[in-house]
């Protein structure tokens, strides 16, 4: 595993970065709150972290532990990477260059727009983005600021699994939404088998479970509903022997599944989440998840960034 990803540097990260993050909140439900059969929950509501989703914490790590250049930083992105970058930038007073491909959501490029970052349309999935920012920081020296597959990113992230683990300490099993696996790479690398992690992911974009089934990181398909977040050509190198020591199972859920998530979430609580911040609800809800009655269970619902819901 990498082997600069310990407890000690998430520890320092966190008090680097915690003055730029929130430090988000938990609602307690049920799950007779949906019509199922009753089972406490907790939902850890990462949805409301700056920028729309866990991914600030990466960013700030990255901007607050590396030197920036002139040229600023750049990033590829769904779109909350690089929203979350973006905010970081503006924060920060750095120039950013964000690469998206053209599946990202409007939502997602208006306020990647709004942080002030030059937004420039790179392909049409993630790894065509990713390509093109490649491209840029060779011409420009900037900073690139990988969504999952850099120790930086990973180490902030890991943040969230330290906070979890804080305010929620009888928590026997997470679900966590997976797409390139920097979130559940870096919560793993805090919780280290302490809790029961269970990876989510579309059945569209099956990359962890693929990468599980043959031993290492392998092309997957990369399209449904989630795409502009969970659906990455393959997971990253430096999560996934984390993923191979501290996950404990893998899932997947149909992209209907997803959708009725999302509007579960919605209608019984009133919180927003778009399609990759619900997967891992969508687990549970759809049954894919089954969890035994004594397992105290926290959800993490990890994005909102969606215009779904209309205010008229």
């Amino acid at each position: 595993m990498p082997i600069d990803i310990t407890p000690e540097r998430i520890t320092a990260v966190e008090e680097i970065i915690r003055p730029h993050i929130r430090h988000t909140p938990v609602l307690h439900v049920d799950l007779d709150d949906f019509g199922m059969a009753g089972l406490p929950v907790a939902l850890k509501l990462e949805c409301l972290q700056h920028s729309g989703s866990f991914k600030a914490r990466g960013a700030f790590t990255n901007l607050l532990t590396r030197p920036v250049p002139a040229a600023g930083v750049v990033a590829a992105s769904g779109g909350n990477h690089g929203a979350a970058v973006a905010y970081a930038a503006m924060r920060l007073g750095v120039p950013a260059t964000i690469f998206v491909p053209s599946v990202t959501s409007p939502a997602k490029a208006d306020k990647i727009r709004s942080y002030g970052a030059r937004l420039v349309i790179g392909g049409e999935r993630y790894a065509d983005a990713l390509e093109a920012s490649e491209r840029f920081v060779a011409e420009t020296d900037a900073l690139a600021v990988h969504a999952y597959d850099q120790v930086e990113t990973l180490l902030g992230q890991a943040t969230l699994g330290r906070e979890i683990e804080a305010d929620l300490p009888e928590t026997t099993t997470l679900l966590v939404a997976v797409g390139g696996g920097g979130l559940i790479g870096g919560i793993a690398s805090w919780l280290r088998g302490r809790i029961k992690i269970v990876a989510v992911e579309p059945e569209s974009a099956p990359t962890l479970n693929h990468a599980l089934a043959a031993d290492k990181p392998v092309d997957a398909p990369a399209g449904g509903i989630a795409a502009d977040s969970l659906a990455p050509r393959r997971v990253g190198n430096l999560m996934f022997p984390i993923a191979q020591a501290f996950v404990g199972t893998s899932v997947l859920v149909a992209d209907d599944d997803i959708r009725k998530a999302q509007q579960a979430l919605w209608d019984t609580v009133r919180i927003v989440a778009e399609p990759g911040g619900a997967a891992a609800m969508a687990a549970l809800l759809s049954g894919r998840y089954l969890p035994e009655k004594d397992e105290r269970v926290v959800v993490l619902v990890c994005g909102s960034n969606t215009a779904a819901v209309g205010f008229e």
